[in-house]
């Protein structure tokens, strides 16, 4: 049985106040918390291990480089890669995105070929291919949303076609709460010899997910979302896709011989990983996988699914003009909401006063709130470490300070 108590005990940052009040921390959307294992981790790096990996050959280099390199290992088989080869580190999913953009798709997308998009898509994942089509002369195309938040799979068929090269979609969207087919989308890119692309940002630290079985080509994911520390994120794709791939980044570790009017590169994964590595961050994030593994990421899908209805159903019943955005079936812990003539920032200050940390604004996600005719929504994300006592005063701080605007009416 999932026992969110005992959970919340490695937590050592929900302990604190804020305003007064208990933490509820509602906004893991953004980042996630950090359990003490991954905190000792740091320290015990710092303490014992500190060196520059795969740059000596002293003792600390050659532990530094171990435990670089294990933290690999535990990232891979976390998602379920068959080859530690294609995972490469990045600074966090953004990054990861861009090197496809540079290293593959400004290498091999022409004039008139597509790159396939949809309307929810993340900044992230929607910015770095508007400059790659500016740069190389591809379209940009885009699957529609339905009114309840869920892709139009009937308009993906029909624009998902001979020009395509790339699709590019988030697994879990971060304001809709909905899990996108990306294992059918992957089919149908593959149907006609395009790519498929996964922005994992907001499904790696979530839900179960095994590369191979979505299908996909290429996985990011944000290490700070999942646990891990802020700067570390990674990138997957098949070895033969990363050995066809140009460098994004020179110099460092990526080299195998320089001259003065040429270079050549080293393997992968080291080929993209330019520079010195963030070493300690990425020993964080292997403690980071390690701890979700022996919870369960099905027990946490559960959990987070769980909350994200109760919220769901708690705020419709009491908070009347509460409008919802979203599926109102097979959810994730995300709940984004706006109250009529309150802007999200009013409500997240309020809310602040209480203790509860929620998200407001456009979430990165600007083309998407207009889709939903809104300039902002706030955003409260729930995770592992969340309860229901903790719904139930985020929704009572809602339905207090919607009181409070409604006496400005």
């Amino acid at each position: 049985m999932y026992d969110v108590e005992k959970v919340r005990s490695d937590f050592p940052i929900l302990a604190r106040e804020v305003n007064g009040h208990p933490l509820a921390y509602l906004d893991n959307a953004a980042t996630s918390q950090k359990p003490r294992q991954v905190l000792a981790a740091l320290e015990d790096y710092y303490t014992h291990h500190n060196a520059n990996a795969k740059r000596g050959v002293h003792r600390l280099a050659e532990e530094a480089t171990s435990l670089y390199e294990g933290a690999r290992e535990k990232v891979a088989r976390f998602i379920g890669a068959p080859d530690a080869r294609g995972l490469v580190f990045t600074r966090g999913t953004t990054e990861a995105i861009n090197l496809v953009a540079h290293g593959w798709a400004r290498k091999f997308l022409r004039e008139g070929d597509e790159v396939v998009l949809t309307e929810a898509e993340h900044h992230s994942n929607l910015v770095p291919w508007q400059l790659t089509a500016g740069a190389t002369g591809a379209r940009l195309r885009f699957i529609p949303i339905r009114e309840d938040g869920t892709l139009d799979m009937e308009e993906a068929e029909r624009i998902i076609g001979e020009r395509t090269r790339l699709v590019c979609c988030a697994h879990a969207s971060n304001v809709l709460a909905t899990v996108n087919p990306v294992e059918r989308l992957a089919r149908m890119a593959h149907a006609h010899g395009a790519l498929l692309l996964v922005d994992g940002a907001q499904s790696a630290p979530h839900l179960p997910v095994d590369v191979e079985e979505l299908g996909c080509d290429f996985f990011a994911a944000s290490g700070h979302k999942m646990l891990g520390p802020t700067g570390v994120g990674f990138l997957w794709s098949r070895p033969g896709l990363l050995e066809e791939m140009d460098p994004f980044l020179g110099g460092g570790e990526m080299i195998r011989e320089v001259h003065l009017d040429h270079s050549t590169w080293n393997d992968i994964p080291h080929k993209f990983e330019a520079g010195t590595m963030n070493i300690a961050q990425a020993v964080g994030l292997g403690e980071a996988v390690d701890y979700l593994r022996e919870l369960g990421m099905d027990e946490i899908r559960e959990h987070e699914s769980r909350l994200g209805r109760y919220a769901c159903e708690l705020l419709s019943a009491e908070v009347e003009d509460a409008v919802i955005y979203g599926p109102g079936e097979e959810r994730t812990g995300v709940l984004a909401f706006s109250l009529p003539d309150v802007h999200p920032h009013d409500l997240a200050q309020l809310l602040d006063q209480e203790g509860i940390a929620i998200r407001s604004g456009h979430h990165c996600c600007q083309p998407l709130m207009r889709r939903l005719g809104v300039v902002a929504t706030a955003r409260a994300s729930f995770y592992l470490y969340n309860t229901e006592d903790e719904v139930r005063r985020f929704v009572g701080a809602v339905k207090k300070a919607r009181e409070f605007f409604g006496a400005f009416a």
